[in-house]
């Protein structure tokens, strides 16, 4: 029987795998690079070993270290979690050879899968060996590793050879591993739905397929909403989709829990890849069939038989991850405080984050995945956007809003999205929406703070004004200190509109006979109130804060890994034109011209490091070359 469970991992998954060893009364040992000193998984497990350094390649990666580290704590049992190490044979065998139980697949198997040019071949299917312009658009996709990071859609030919290289060192800096492939492009324009089949198998010749889940909401190739089962399919091809996976299962002499994916296009299935080891969507699975695929895990590595047939699936479940992140920026990662993080009752929460702990810039953004399961589909989709509208997230931009409207969109409510999905919808999805009431609601709540006169006077005030930045936009709120305490100026465009409570953290309003509340916290000069973020700016602005036009900002902090060839000042740069790229949470980020111009100024060079709002470079449009007059 297992004692102590090492786990080789961070974050979210480390957390949740802890949770299920203390269930199962068995002791936790966990490992954090210097960056996670204070991450809440190192924070609450019975022990956590330090691996020096930050970046992924000298810690989490370090194999050697976390057999090191494994022995150290007396450790019986290492699980690997997902990403990082979880599908590295070379891993397991370490693990193994040094006395442990290793909570996954035999190493053999892992190799099998593990890369998917051998997985395709294993399947019977081969990747494109010499890309010609009737193969295009197709993919480049790295050999090792997942969460769509050394992935790119090439639609030109012109664009491979760049493509490639860039695959090639995200692939490296993620997993260790450089090698990429090319495969023909079966995405969101052909209509495909991204679909997988969840297995568990244990040492005795038991394999189980544990449903279907849809994963096709997208971006980068990497998951943001998943649900079980994958709706809209019939049972011909469910079936099919089964006798897949298992086929492939058995193929490798699988054990533990894994899974198969496909690309569903129409009736026919294609094969994708295998992932063995836990995904990061399984916690659907786990509401719908009633398990705990952790504790399966550990049940299987301790030679334990699966009982008979799978258990019944009842209702439905979906799951959204919440993301650090700014879908209307190009996704740019996002770090900083987390001030808040509550959701309402009703759903599952798995996070590896609490309240006034950093995100920070080495790892991947997700802040947590919330899972609601119900009978039916429907409801399951409601609870879920309901429990995220509601849901008090202060801190660094998320993608919140956008999984709220993915939620709500008719496509993804009638079943009919695909891998597509954000490439239609983006703009429309991440349109700002701000609450025209919330600056009225943080001066109301800012003034009750700071009132001497309990909040009133027996003579009436002056207007008051407050000044936020909201959305992108300047704006003013006023109100007065009144004998019956404050109340909305109505000179000041705020007609309809009674104050009926107001304290620093709640604000009632009623707006025009509907009364409203408004939730607020305040951290410096950031405000946020119910779903709406604001910054408190100075009554006068700082004239030495003003930048030039066409100035390029850092969108987030990481390392300068490419500078464009031949760029320097003087160059005439085109609007949107590679000027350099961000490596940042383990994914590389393009930064095009802001407008077409001269570049009068470049301050970024290679290995630099830069935080955010950096000024990297300038553009100045007024010297755009003769004949050039686009603009971003």
């Amino acid at each position: 029987m297992i004692s102590t469970v090492l786990v080789a991992n961070r974050g979210e998954i480390a957390c949740r795998i802890a949770r299920t060893c203390g269930e199962l009364g068995i002791r936790t040992v966990t490992v954090h690079s210097d960056a996670d000193a204070n991450a809440l998984h190192a924070r609450g497990a019975d022990e956590s070993v330090r691996l020096p350094g930050a970046a992924p390649a000298d810690t989490y990666l370090r194999g050697d270290l976390l057999v090191k580290a494994a022995l150290a704590a007396g450790a019986d049992a290492v699980h690997p979690g997902y990403g990082f190490l979880s599908e590295n044979a070379d891993f397991a065998r370490a693990v193994q050879d040094a006395g442990l139980v290793w909570i996954g697949p035999p190493p053999e198997a892992i190799e099998a899968m593990a890369s998917k040019t051998r997985a395709k071949e294993l399947m019977g299917i081969a990747p494109l060996r010499e890309v010609t312009e009737a193969d295009l658009p197709v993919l480049v996709k790295a050999a090792a590793g997942g969460g769509g990071r050394g992935m790119r859609v090439v639609r030109e030919l012109a664009d491979l050879d760049a493509e490639l290289a860039a695959a090639r060192a995200e692939a490296a800096s993620a997993f260790g591993d450089g090698e990429v492939f090319v495969e023909p492009y079966l995405g969101g324009d052909a209509g495909g739905r991204h679909v997988e089949v969840q297995v568990l198998a244990d040492t005795h010749g038991t394999v189980w397929a544990l449903g279907t889940r849809d994963c096709s909401l997208q971006r980068r190739h990497q998951k943001v909403i998943e649900e079980s089962p994958a709706p809209g399919l019939t049972a011909e091809l469910t079936a099919e989709l089964h006798a897949l996976a298992v086929r492939a299962a058995r193929a490798v002499g699988y054990t533990g829990a894994g899974t198969v994916e496909f690309l569903v296009a129409g009736d026919r299935a294609h094969f994708l890849e295998m992932n063995t080891r836990l995904q990061v969507e399984h916690p659907v699975t786990e509401a719908v069939f009633g398990l705990d695929l952790v504790a399966e895990q550990i049940r299987v590595a301790e030679g334990h038989r699966l009982d008979g047939d799978p258990p019944p699936a009842r209702g439905h479940a979906v799951e959204a991850r919440l993301y650090a992140e700014d879908p209307a920026h190009d996704w740019a990662p996002q770090t900083g405080r987390l001030h808040r993080l509550v959701v309402p009752g009703g759903v599952r929460l798995d996070t590896g984050f609490t309240d006034g702990d950093d995100i920070g810039v080495h790892y991947d953004p997700m802040i947590a995945k919330v899972v609601a399961h119900a009978p039916t589909r429907a409801e399951a989709v409601r609870t879920l956007a309901s429990a995220l509208e509601r849901a008090a997230i202060h801190g660094p931009v998320t993608n919140r809003d956008l999984l709220v409207r993915s939620l709500r969109h008719p496509e993804f409510a009638e079943g009919r999205m695909d891998t597509g999905f954000y490439a239609r919808h983006l703009p429309a999805l991440t349109e700002p929406a701000p609450d025209p009431y919330a600056p009225l609601a943080a001066a109301l709540a800012d003034a009750h703070g700071r009132s001497r006169f309990g909040g009133w006077r027996n003579l009436p005030s002056q207007p008051q004004v407050k000044r936020y930045a909201m959305a992108g936009e300047e704006h003013e709120a006023r109100y007065r200190h009144t004998r019956d305490g404050l109340a909305a100026d109505t000179a000041g465009g705020a007609g309809g509109v009674q104050v009926v409570h107001a304290e620093a953290g709640l604000v009632v309003l009623d707006v025009d006979g509907v009364r409203r509340r408004f939730e607020v916290g305040r951290y410096g000069d950031r405000v946020w109130v119910n779903g709406t973020a604001l910054t408190a700016l100075p009554r006068f602005p700082d004239p030495t804060a003003q930048l030039a036009p066409g100035s390029l900002l850092a969108p987030m902090p990481g390392t300068v890994v490419r500078v464009a060839d031949g760029l320097a000042a003087g160059a005439s740069v085109q609007a949107g034109e590679p000027l350099l790229w961000l490596e940042a949470m383990k994914m590389q980020h393009r930064i095009s011209a802001p407008v077409t111009g001269t570049l009068t100024a470049l301050h970024a060079t290679e290995g630099q490091q830069v935080e955010v709002g950096a000024l990297l470079a300038v553009v100045d449009p007024a010297r755009a070359p003769a004949g050039d007059t686009a603009s971003a």
